[in-house]
C-alpha cells in the first residue's frame, strides 16, 4: 500500500513542487492540497512547504494559518496525522498554535542563503525516527525571517521534552535561540523545520542525501502504525 503524503499549495508558495517531489522519492504518492479546499483528500501525512504564503503580509504564516485547508489540517494533527512545516511552513505552524514560540528577522537582517549543517537532537518524531540522535546532516538553509525565538520557560520545556528535534551547528544562520533549527509537538507528530530538507535528496541537486530521511522517516511511521493497527485488529 503506498502512503500519501499532501503537500499544500498557498499562494506565494515556492517549494510545493519540491517537496513533492522528495515525497515521491522517498515512495510516496504525492498530494497536492490547494489552500482554499479543506478537503484533505485522505492523506496520511502532510506537508506545508517554504516560499512565502500570502506575501509575508502581516507576518509570515499569519494569513496562511486561517487557509481553509489549515482548518482540517489543525483538527487532523490534533488527531495524529503526522505533519512537517518547513521555513515558512515552521511559521505557519507556529502561527496555528500547533507548535510554540515564533520565527523573526534573521538578527543580523539580512536574507541567508547557503548550505547549512545541523545535529539531529530527537528520534522519536514520526519525521526523524530514521536518523540516529546526534548524527549531523547538511541540508540548505534560505530564510530572511528564520530566527527562532520563545519564552525562557518556553524553550526550558522544549529542551527537558526533548522536543528541540534539530540544532543548527558551525554556525548558526540567523540567531536562533539555542540554536533551535526545528522541534516537535508533545506528540511528535507535528515537526516545523526552517532549513529546507526538501532540497537535500538528489545527488544532481542538494549538497547530500541527508533531507530525504523525513520523508521516508514519516513513511516507516505510517507503515508502523498501520501494521499496529492491524496486528491489534487481529487479537479482537
Amino acid at each position: 500500500m503506498t502512503m500519501r503524503i499532501g503537500v499544500v499549495t498557498f499562494p506565494g508558495s515556492l517549494d510545493d513542487g519540491d517537496a513533492a517531489r522528495a515525497a515521491r522519492i522517498a515512495g510516496a504518492e504525492a498530494v497536492r492540497l490547494w489552500h482554499g479546499d479543506p478537503d484533505l483528500h485522505g492523506v496520511d501525512a502532510v506537508v506545508l512547504p517554504g516560499g512565502f504564503s500570502y506575501g509575508d503580509y502581516l507576518r509570515c504564516g499569519a494569513i496562511a494559518r486561517f487557509a481553509p485547508v489549515m482548518e482540517s489540517i489543525i483538527k487532523a494533527a490534533n488527531g495524529g496525522l503526522p505533519v512537517l512545516g518547513i521555513c515558512n511552513g515552521f511559521q505557519v505552524l507556529c502561527e496555528a498554535h500547533l507548535l510554540p514560540g515564533a520565527l523573526t528577522r534573521n538578527q543580523h537582517l539580512h536574507f541567508r542563503n547557503r548550505d547549512q549543517w545541523l545535529r539531529v537532537q530527537s528520534v522519536d518524531t514520526a519525521w526523524t525516527n530514521g536518523y540516529t540522535e546526534g548524527q549531523e546532516i547538511l541540508i540548505p538553509v534560505k530564510n530572511g525571517e528564520g530566527c527562532y525565538v520563545a519564552d525562557e520557560r518556553t524553550l526550558d520545556a522544549l529542551e527537558a521534552e526533548g522536543r528541540i528535534v534539530a540544532r543548527y551547528i558551525k554556525g548558526n544562520p540567523n540567531g536562533s535561540q539555542r540554536d533551535i533549527a526545528a522541534i516537535t509537538n508533545e506528540a511528535g507528530n507535528v515537526v516545523g523545520i526552517m532549513p529546507h530538507p526538501e532540497h537535500a535528496v538528489e545527488a544532481l541537486t542538494g549538497p547530500s542525501l541527508d533531507g530525504l530521511g523525513f520523508f521516508t522517516s514519516v513513511l516507516r511511521a505510517l507503515a508502523g502504525a498501520t501494521a499496529g493497527g492491524q496486528q491489534s485488529g487481529g487479537h479482537q
